[in-house]
Parts: structure tokens; sequence; C-alpha cells
């Protein structure tokens, strides 16, 4: 089975070594790293040229911004399974991807999922906020649950069935895939019950009063376009989170959810 680890990035000089290191260090060895560039000008290209391997497929192009980036990558990838790894996090350990793939032996099995933590931005093993899941079941949708996205695994057919990211959403589009695989695919998932990758604070999302207005409202679109719920949902999905924090006075970080790369 080969996989497919995407990665989209922009000016992410000071980073994106790190991820790709991190992909290139996993044990599983049918590994394809798919760099999607955005046109970088601060040094991203000169790294990840320097530590490209034969396994490493670079593309470099303007692109309508990080969902697009992720879906030209997606259509770009080879592998049987698909996933994605932004330009400033890493895997969690370097056995992620034998993990993924053996969960993935199981022929009903349409994704993999895991934790998540999110961690200082200067340091992966500082933890800031703890993201553990659970076993998915179509009924936790309603209730605001969804996979951390990061850490899902999916096979290619989920994306050639189902679509890739519907780039008219700026900040959810992750949740919108998810909930429209989740709820309209009902494709079938498997948990893994670790922490599968580190993600590092700082970000769009969450920058500005405007931004977390925004996102709401993206959430609120995509659970209603997806026929999971309404504004009940959104409440219990931004309530599930406040107990997962580490820190206290961690809102000076400006935590991402999906839209930096």
């Amino acid at each position: 089975m080969k996989i497919s680890v995407v990665t989209a990035v922009y000016n992410r000089v000071e980073t994106v070594g790190a991820a790709i290191t991190s992909v290139q260090s996993q044990t599983y060895d049918n590994v394809e790293h798919v760099v999607q560039d955005g046109g970088s000008s601060d040094g991203t290209l000169d790294t990840v040229r320097a530590l490209a391997t034969s396994s490493t497929q670079l593309v470099s192009e303007r692109d309508e911004g990080i969902y697009d980036a992720i879906n030209r990558g997606i259509s770009r990838a080879s592998g049987d399974v698909i996933g994605l790894m932004h330009s400033d996090d890493a895997f969690a350990h370097d056995r992620v991807l034998e993990q993924v793939a053996a969960h993935f032996e199981d022929p009903a099995v349409d994704g993999v999922y895991g934790d998540l933590q999110y961690v200082a931005a200067d340091n992966l093993d500082r933890v800031i906020r703890h993201w553990r899941s659970r076993e998915y079941s179509p009924d936790l949708l309603a209730k605001g649950w969804m996979p951390p996205h990061p850490t899902l695994y999916l096979r290619r057919e989920v994306f050639d069935a189902h679509g890739l990211y519907d780039t008219s959403f700026d900040i959810a589009a992750d949740y919108d895939a998810m909930l429209r695989y989740l709820a309209k695919g009902r494709i079938t998932l498997s948990y893994l019950p670790e922490v599968l990758v580190k993600m590092r604070v700082g970000g769009e999302s969450n920058r500005s009063i405007e931004r977390i207005l925004r996102k709401s409202r993206e959430d609120l679109r995509a659970l209603r376009k997806n026929g999971v719920g309404g504004f009940g949902a959104l409440v219990r999905k931004n309530t599930s989170k406040l107990g997962q924090f580490r820190v206290k006075n961690h809102a000076k970080n400006g935590l991402k959810e999906e839209t930096k790369r």
C-alpha cells in the first residue's frame, strides 16, 4: 500500500524543514511526499529542494489559498491512501504511518484517524491542548464531533467518490469535507487511540474577532449543507474543546485550525 502525504506550503522557511524530516523519518517505506508550494519567496523552496529525496514530488505555482493548494496536491498524489502534513506540524513519532497502514489492512476501513496535540510554536514538547478523540459513531456528528483533521488518512476512493475540498469555504472547508464524507458518504472510520500529529499554535482562524465569527458562520453552513444539524451542534462543537486545554493564557498564541500552511 502506497501512502501519499500532502503538504501545502507558502513562505514557511522556519518550519517546513521539520515537517519534511518528520515525513522522511517514518518507518513505513512506501511513502510519497507531495509538496504543493504556492510560490514561496522566503527560502522555503531552497529548504524543500535541499531535503528532497526520490519520494518527494514538488510543484511550485500560484494558487487560490490553502484548500485550493491541498486539492492540487491530492490531485497529483499517486497513493492508495492520502493524508496531510501541514508545513509547521510534525508526526508524534516515527511509526505513525506504519500503524495507519496496519489499520487499512481491513478492506472495510475507508479512513483512519487518531489524537492530536497542539504544541507551542517554539517547542514541540510543550503541549497547549490535547485533543483526545474517540471511536466514531454517526450520531456524534450532530453533537459537534469531528475527527482531528490533521490525523485523518483516507483511501483515494473517498476523494474520487465524494470530492475534494469546497474552496467556497475560506476557513472551514476541512469541516465541510469531513461532514460530507461521514454524513453523506457514510464512510467507515477506524480510530487509532494515540497522538499521531503535533500541531504548532499560531494561525488564521482565531487571529481576530472577525475571523472567529467567520469561522463559526462557515461551520454552521457546513452543518446545514450536509444535513447534520444547526446552531445547537455548533455550540456543542465549540464547547467540547474547553476540556482539551493544558495551560491558561493560550489565547495570545492564536490557536490555529486548518488555514495556516
